[in-house]
């Protein structure tokens, strides 16, 4: 039974996508839309397999200020959640910063890392690390705050210090709330990425969407599109993957 309902809520998606497809690739085809405006999603595949090489040089580099960006955000978001955890007066001087910073578009502070820092690889990481910080640092304190006030008694009675209350309760009942915004942050890092190479790089998929856009080569953007996107998707399911690991016992209740 529960197998049948995996296919089916799988199977929903899947459906619904190749529907637009196929109703893209005939709109396309049935109003004549010159390639150069709205290329077909057939069009697209093809010059997607096409420049696939050139794009895979890109996406390595776009990768790699993905996965540190990503790694260093996931960093500093778990030592600031637990300081803000642990001292109320942290906690109280920090929140409203990290509110407020969200308020701040991401696009206007891009350009002031490319002025300060260059157009290397360094200023695209600090974009990552800005777009991936704030949903890790808010579902790990929600998460840490949600806990069970009868569980931390219980422990603390028992004479269980600090640590060992962190690392047997807090920690355990936090990490579907971490999982929860580690899975939003993996689909933002690509895009923060792309954003900072967008603003200005020499290599990377966001490179090589702004050159392909400026050319008028749409089929080339749509491509650049796609991998950005099974880039993106590639590292969600990491992530899923690494959860079903870490709290199987999540999933089972679910």
């Amino acid at each position: 039974m529960k197998k049948s309902k995996s296919i089916a809520d799988s199977g929903a998606p899947l459906f619904f996508i190749s529907l637009l497809l196929v109703l893209w690739e005939l709109i396309v085809r049935w109003t004549s839309v010159p390639e150069w405006i709205l290329p077909g999603p057939l069009q697209i595949l093809k010059t997607f397999g096409e420049t696939l090489p050139v794009m895979l040089k890109h996406a390595k580099i776009t990768m790699f200020e993905c996965l540190v960006g990503f790694a260093a955000a996931i960093i500093l978001a778990f030592i600031i959640a637990l300081l803000m955890d642990e001292l109320p007066l942290v906690r109280k001087a920090l929140y409203p910063l990290l509110i407020t910073s969200q308020t701040v578009p991401i696009v206007s502070v891009a350009p002031l890392f490319i002025i300060w820092f260059g157009y290397g690889i360094f200023p695209k990481i600090l974009v990552v690390v800005l777009v991936c910080f704030f949903p890790v640092v808010i579902s790990l304190l929600g998460g840490l705050a949600a806990v069970d006030n009868d569980y931390l008694e219980l422990f603390r009675s028992m004479g269980a210090s600090k640590m060992a209350i962190f690392r047997m309760v807090k920690l355990p009942l936090a990490l579907p709330s971490f999982f929860s915004g580690l899975k939003i942050s993996a689909t933002y890092s690509v895009m923060g990425a792309v954003i900072g190479e967008w603003l200005g790089a020499k290599e990377g998929l966001g490179n090589y969407l702004t050159l392909s856009q400026r050319s008028f080569m749409v089929d080339r953007v749509f491509a650049a599109i796609l991998a950005i996107t099974i880039l993106s998707l590639m590292l969600f399911a990491v992530i899923v993957s690494v959860e079903r690991l870490a709290i199987p016992w999540h999933r089972l209740n679910d």
